[in-house]
């Protein structure tokens, strides 16, 4: 079957080459894809916030299937817009893609279908979202409430650095619209995680667990990013968490959108956080992870193509996923100055070399130029390797990593201590 993916960051990459690579698959086809992924696509140059053009490109291109990658597209409706000319998607309708593109709305129904989250209040205010964080104190957490692909969310260690993070949010300096509501939640102290579930309909299927490294720098510190680097699976969660997670926050958010006329077909990504007082949950997306995708296309060994579909015409009740049994670890190669200013359009060199010593390069932010790969976002490269243990995985794609040539770059050194500490212990 020919299959549209759309978007044309690390996340698509990742499922264009795992869909080439599926025996169900006869061709793929990408908008607007990117230079990484035209080995595995055909890339057409239209935006995934390009409404209107996607749906001619669909009716030009008559695939059996589409898989949307960015929120943004869900957010405005691509997915309703498909279906409603009689297309398999995979990718939710608006109304649940809100539960990613307002997290005010996705607390709310957290809150309404019992689902364990942090304490939260949501403003428009700025005096009154200070008097807030002024009461609660500090370490405390300040979310802008609108997509803001990933980076608005400030984990605040002092009042003033909250303060400042919300009033700019409602000032529209920070984030524009998406800042023009706040969330503010108490800080949750814990270990971090990524629980991903193909959703169509009732039928809910775990992916393997993964977990992410938000935080620019070594040690967790720094901003918050798109996501510096993952692995999977994810130590810390057991098979007891998993099935915790499904049942105490998988199922009831889904029933909550279905209660709401809001039938979910897609990818419910739940980020959790195991704290001392249980399980809560940090947030949801609705659609596959980034990084977290690399790792997991990597490990999976089932017909992507089959299960996508499957899950698009609502028979994926009884389709079993197989995974490749070795632990997989992907490294974010980002722009210098990411996630604030950074400088686009500079040569990266090495790349045949960093595949050559056993990895995969999955292109998030790249562009050609004069017949040379550069850098045309913040989040450039995802560097995934498969190996026996996070440990071998970790020395492996560092090595990998020596052969980049490009000055520009910037990646964190320590992706996945948390699950080599495990193995060591």
């Amino acid at each position: 079957m020919k299959v549209l993916v759309v978007g044309g960051g690390g996340r698509e990459h990742a499922l264009c080459w795992k869909l080439h690579h599926s025996e169900s698959v006869s061709e793929v086809i990408c908008a607007p894809g990117n230079p990484g992924i035209a080995q595995h696509a055909r890339c057409i140059a239209v935006g995934a916030e390009n409404i209107e053009g996607l749906m001619r490109l669909a009716r030009d291109e008559q695939p059996r299937l589409v898989v949307i990658g960015p929120e943004v597209a869900l957010v405005k409706g691509l997915g309703n817009q498909l279906r409603a000319e009689g297309f398999a998607v995979f990718g939710p309708d608006d109304a649940a893609a809100e539960l990613e593109g307002s997290k005010s709305f996705s607390k709310k129904l957290m809150d309404e279908a019992g689902v364990p989250t942090a304490k939260f209040e949501t403003h428009t205010d700025a005096d009154q979202a200070e008097a807030l964080i002024r009461q609660w104190g500090a370490p405390i957490v300040v979310k802008a409430s609108g997509l803001a692909a990933g980076k608005g969310v400030i984990v605040a260690q002092t009042v003033k650095e909250a303060v400042h993070a919300a009033r700019d949010m409602l000032s529209g300096n920070a984030f524009g619209d998406a800042g023009s509501q706040v969330v503010i939640e108490e800080f949750l102290e814990g270990e971090e995680a990524s629980c991903l579930f193909l959703v169509s309909g009732d039928t809910i299927i775990p992916l393997a667990s993964s977990q992410d490294h938000k935080a620019l720098l070594d040690g967790d510190l720094g901003p918050n990013t798109g996501g510096m680097g993952a692995y999977s699976p994810a130590p810390c969660v057991t098979p007891a968490i998993e099935q915790e997670v499904l049942e105490t926050i998988a199922r009831p958010i889904i029933a909550a959108l279905k209660a709401r006329g809001a039938e979910f077909i897609g990818t419910l990504y739940a980020g959790i956080m195991l704290t001392d007082d249980g399980i809560k949950t940090l947030e949801f997306n609705v659609r596959f992870g980034d990084p977290e995708c690399q790792p997991l296309m990597s490990r999976l060994k089932s017909d992507l193509g089959e299960v996508l579909l499957a899950a698009a015409e609502k028979r994926l009740d009884g389709v079993e996923l197989e995974w490749d049994q070795r632990k997989a670890l992907c490294v974010a190669v980002v722009s210098t100055g990411y996630p604030a200013n950074f400088e686009k359009g500079q040569v990266i060199s090495g790349l045949d070399a960093v595949e050559a010593a056993g990895a995969m390069v999955f292109h998030a932010g790249t562009a050609k130029k004069d017949g040379a790969i550069v850098n045309a976002g913040g989040r450039v490269l995802g560097i995934t390797i498969l190996a026996d243990s996070v440990k071998e995985a970790q020395i492996a794609v560092y090595k990998a990593l020596g052969k980049l040539d490009w000055k520009g770059g910037f990646y964190r050194k320590d992706i996945g201590y948390r699950a080599v500490q495990r193995e060591e212990a």
